[in-house]
């Protein structure tokens, strides 16, 4: 029996297939729960058997029921009164026991991974009577362990990188194996790595499964990939033992070990002489194995350059050279230069010994293009005066052919920037003269431009702005600064200022305006003084002006600059008498009234515009009046039924309701043709039955007809076209039957319209339209 006291002494007995423990202590009967302490038994009567543990190796059992152990009470006699009965984990399934001798058996094949003990309890009967001989006894079935596990990694594919020129030793992952035997009994679970593939480059600790670098100076740009399988195997790696392997990818990573070189020493570049300044004109490239960051590459020109640059391109780690200023084949046609490359990143265990930049040549040969023309100076600044006559010189501008064989240059201006055609430039020398005077006034700045083209390569042109100052004259005279009111008052005084007058001149002299101011001297009602400063007053020469003698006066001021030539002008100053009160004040400068002695006074003239306007009024309002009259309508009744089908819902009592349809709703007022006839059309339907030829006597009818007949005939207001006449009466017990179609049926019969031909002129038409369609006359 298991307990916290019990210190078992377990010794087995191996047998072929059973590995059993005897017992817990000496004495094989009579065994209770206790401990055995200094070979000292504690012993209890009442407990008569009991077997502890059981040991049984794993995968063992089977069909034949492999024997575990045996269980056996000294209750038992051996006379058969005895009853052993098993319970708890597996009883009756995976455990059977012999009833009557405790044998205990195992009927099917064990896995200590998936169980590795048993708890089962035993049980003493009486065969007769089922009375418990002992209580219950519980004890243990142990699988014991063997090697039946191979060892297995967690990948079947592990990968791990380490940088090259990495040192002997150098850990690069660790793998393990794991096995499901028991780690605790025997070498099942203990497990040796050893390296099947991957030699020399690496080695595994047996122990832990590290892999480790083995061999000095692994090279990336040499090899980088490396394969390399690991094995653990168990029964720490003797003879029988169970293996597992799995493979390790090892990449080596790339370090900065090796410097830039170039394949070649010396480059040789070709540039056109066109080229703009920092365009590229060529490449150039250094190799480094190296990959990533440590491939990084700078290039510099050494010692700087004045016309070239190079800077490094960083997608594709290439030398870019570019232009700094402009080249001219003409100038010079060859340059060399000397390029220096490095890496940008260097890493310190590889800089001993290595020189890690490495240099070349670079010659670059200027081609030559055909370049266009160029000018002395851009732009070009002329000035020119503007009194100058049409054909005057007024400057030069000159071009040439930059390249070596300087070819003829032709000049032109360009005549969207003349469009008022005021210069001309010789084709030839580049002369620019005026084709018509030029007005300062007028523009101060004409800017042209001017264009320069090889004559033997007309694509070839260059353009210059041509500015064209026109230079002032004193061509203009003075005049008003602005437009004066001046007035005076009759009550005014001699000497009195009425107005203060200043000048403006468009003309621009180098000192300044100056301008004199003067009236004629004999003039006896206003004088002027100059004030020296560009304006002058008009003053009063007497007083008494009066609005009925003269309203107002003409002052004729003559106004003279300074300038070479001279310029004057005369304006005359409106000078009006008006009417001001006791302080000076204007009050009215209208004259006064006077009666016309020969004509219309002022009134007449007001009386008679009136009377004109009123009867425009008059005949506009009855013009008015007369085209708001209402025309009589063609049709009188709200809808035009012309062309229109007539529907009667109710016919009512036959020819009786006849006035049913007004037919006056279709006449046209406008017809006042009387010798216009009706115009028939021929009908769509014809009458569905049989008439009888009417009798020849009845004169009444005949008569009634052919005179409604010639009244709708000859009546002015009938409609112009085709309409359905309405007979107010046709007669009693007429034979002609009534001529309307409204009854008429859909299908066409068998009649014969001969008789219509007799019914006289009027029915000529009708007969006419329906004789030829008689059936008998088509057959």
């Amino acid at each position: 029996k298991k307990s916290t006291n019990v210190l078992p002494l377990m010794v087995f007995c191996r047998l072929h297939t059973v590995s059993m423990i005897l017992l817990p202590c000496h004495n094989l009967k009579a065994i209770v729960k206790g401990t055995c302490n200094d070979g000292k038994i504690l012993q209890r009567s009442k407990r008569g058997w009991m077997w502890n543990q059981f040991f049984l190796l794993e995968e063992y059992g089977g069909n034949d029921h492999q024997y575990v152990g045996k269980l056996h009470s000294n209750m038992d006699k051996g006379d058969g009164n005895v009853k052993y009965v098993l319970t708890g984990d597996g009883a009756g399934t995976l455990f059977l026991i012999d009833e009557k001798s405790g044998d205990i058996h195992a009927t099917k094949r064990l896995d200590r991974e998936e169980k590795a003990m048993y708890t089962l309890h035993a049980k003493v009967l009486d065969r007769n009577t089922n009375a418990e001989l002992e209580p219950d006894t519980e004890f243990n079935i142990k699988i014991h362990d063997i090697n039946d596990n191979a060892p297995r990694f967690a990948k079947e594919v592990y990968f791990a990188s380490v940088p090259e020129m990495s040192e002997v030793g150098t850990s690069v992952v660790t793998v393990t194996a794991t096995d499901a035997d028991d780690q605790t009994y025997g070498n099942s679970a203990k497990l040796v790595y050893s390296i099947l593939q991957g030699q020399p480059y690496f080695s595994v600790d047996s122990e832990n499964g590290t892999i480790k670098t083995a061999l000095p100076g692994m090279d990336r740009e040499v090899k980088e990939n490396y394969q390399v399988v690991i094995q653990a195997k168990d029964m720490a790696g003797q003879m029988g033992g169970l293996s597992g392997t799995t493979t390790v990818s090892i990449t080596l990573t790339d370090v900065n070990d090796s410097p830039p070189r170039f394949a070649n020493h010396s480059f040789r570049v070709t540039a056109v002489e066109s080229t703009e300044i920092g365009g590229a004109i060529g490449r150039i490239r250094a190799d480094d194995p190296d990959i990533g960051r440590n491939a990084e590459m700078e290039y510099t020109i050494v010692g700087g350059h004045d016309i070239f640059n190079i800077i490094t391109d960083q997608t594709t780690q290439e030398g870019v050279i570019i232009i700094k200023k402009a080249l001219d084949y003409e100038s010079k046609r060859d340059y060399e230069f000397r390029v220096e490359v490095k890496n940008t990143y260097l890493d310190a265990r590889f800089i001993h010994g290595l020189q890690f930049k490495d240099y070349a040549t670079v010659k670059v040969t200027v081609e030559d293009v055909d370049e266009p023309p160029i000018f002395s100076r851009n732009p070009y600044i002329i000035e020119v005066h503007e009194d100058t006559a049409a054909g005057s010189f007024v400057g030069v501008v000159s071009a040439r052919d930059p390249d070596a064989d300087n070819k003829a240059v032709k000049y032109s201006i360009d005549r969207h920037t003349d469009l008022e055609r005021l210069f001309h430039i010789d084709l030839v020398n580049g002369t620019i003269t005026t084709l018509k005077s030029l007005d300062r006034e007028m523009s101060k700045w004409h800017n042209i431009s001017v264009v320069a083209t090889e004559i033997n390569n007309p694509r070839q042109t260059t353009r210059v702005p041509v500015f064209i100052k026109v230079l002032d004259v004193n061509d203009n005279a003075p005049e008003f600064a602005m437009s004066y009111d001046t007035f005076v008052c009759e009550n005014v005084k001699a000497g009195q200022l009425i107005q203060t007058i200043s000048a403006v001149d468009t003309d621009e002299p180098l000192v300044g305006h100056k301008f004199v101011f003067s009236i004629s001297a004999s003039n006896p009602n206003f004088t002027i003084v100059d004030k020296e400063d560009n304006t002058a007053n008009i003053l009063t020469r007497r007083g008494g002006f009066s609005r009925r003698e003269m309203s107002m006066y003409f002052l004729p001021v003559v106004i003279s600059d300074n300038d070479y030539p001279i310029q004057s002008s005369t304006s005359t100053l409106i000078v009006r008498v008006c009417a001001c009160d006791s302080r000076g004040n204007m009050q009215s400068c209208n004259p006064e009234v006077l009666p016309f002695s020969d004509g219309l006074t002022t009134g007449a003239l007001v009386a008679i515009l009136l009377c004109v306007i009123i009867l425009l009024m008059i005949v506009v309002l009855f013009a008015a009046l007369r085209r708001q009259r209402k025309k009589e309508p063609l049709i009188i009744s709200k809808e035009d039924v012309r062309d229109n089908v007539v529907s009667y819902n109710d016919e009512g009592g036959g020819e009786e309701d006849t006035q049913a349809f007004d037919i006056g709703t279709l006449r046209n007022p406008e017809v006042m043709d009387a010798n216009k006839l009706r115009r028939d059309i021929i009908p769509e339907m014809l009458f569905p039955f049989r008439r009888t030829s009417p009798i020849k006597d009845n004169t009444d009818v005949r008569d009634f007809i052919n005179g409604r007949l010639q009244e709708n005939d000859s009546d002015p207001t009938a409609p112009p076209y085709d309409s359905l006449a309405t007979y107010a009466y046709e007669g009693s017990g007429s034979l002609a039957e009534s001529l309307s179609s409204l009854e008429s049926a859909a299908t066409e019969g068998d009649q014969d319209y001969d008789y219509l031909s007799n019914w006289g002129p009027q029915f000529k038409k009708l007969a006419e339209m329906y004789i030829g369609k008689s059936p008998d006359r088509e057959t």
